[in-house]
């Protein structure tokens, strides 16, 4: 891993969003620090895993074929807002919407560092913190930094919810890049490998293999 404090933290302009490669994005979001503040609680965490989703022609992909919902057309937007949906009727699973709007491209967050607010996120998941399993999935990593569905289509550098440089940056050899998890219905998209994690980093989720 690679420091530099010259110049940071900097919050991530929406610009930095509208990147239409959304594999480079999913890539490129490792080490960076995902913030939420409610109720004046501020919970911040490094993020260290995701997965790329590539829009209509994306199998996995809520919005393939073009196709559009209530819940989907967030994805539509321009890119710089959240995406939150409920999975299985139990976990919200938060997502960055990136590229130009009518693009749906989005890069799905599975797991954090847990970084300030420590014992904020121990009460939401009831667990310590210094038990992996508190940010790992990202159903635990929304959990921990209580995004529920009313963070849904939030600008992503406003006061709520938004996404810090704190000059982290990873090297290639750090980076796995695996098949997506869950996504068995894709058929051939199931394969490709747009999951990123942070090698041996211990709140990457299961399955953390190369």
């Amino acid at each position: 891993m690679i420091e530099n404090s010259t110049k940071y933290p900097f919050k991530l302009p929406f610009s930095y969003y509208l990147n239409p490669d959304v594999l480079f994005l999913a890539k490129d979001l490792l080490g960076k620090v995902l913030h939420t503040q409610i109720d004046g609680k501020t919970t911040s965490g490094i993020i260290v895993e995701t997965e790329a989703y590539f829009g209509v022609q994306d199998k996995a992909s809520h919005a393939y074929g073009g196709r559009r919902t209530n819940r989907t057309e967030t994805m539509y937007s321009s890119g710089g807002v959240s995406y939150v949906y409920l999975c299985y009727g139990i976990h919200h699973l938060f997502n960055i919407v990136s590229s130009v709007e009518g693009e749906p491209h989005a890069v799905l967050i599975r797991a954090i560092e847990p970084l300030e607010g420590k014992e904020i996120m121990e009460e939401r998941r009831n667990m310590a913190f210094s038990k992996a399993a508190i940010t790992s999935g990202p159903g635990s990593a929304a959990k921990a930094l209580g995004i529920d569905a009313s963070f849904n289509k939030k600008d992503l550098n406003g006061e709520e919810i938004w996404l810090e440089d704190h000059g982290i940056r990873y090297d290639e050899e750090e980076i796995v890049a695996t098949p997506r998890v869950g996504v068995a219905y894709a058929q051939e998209d199931a394969l490709l490998p747009w999951r990123f994690f942070v090698k041996g980093n211990k709140y990457v989720s299961k399955p953390n293999k190369i």
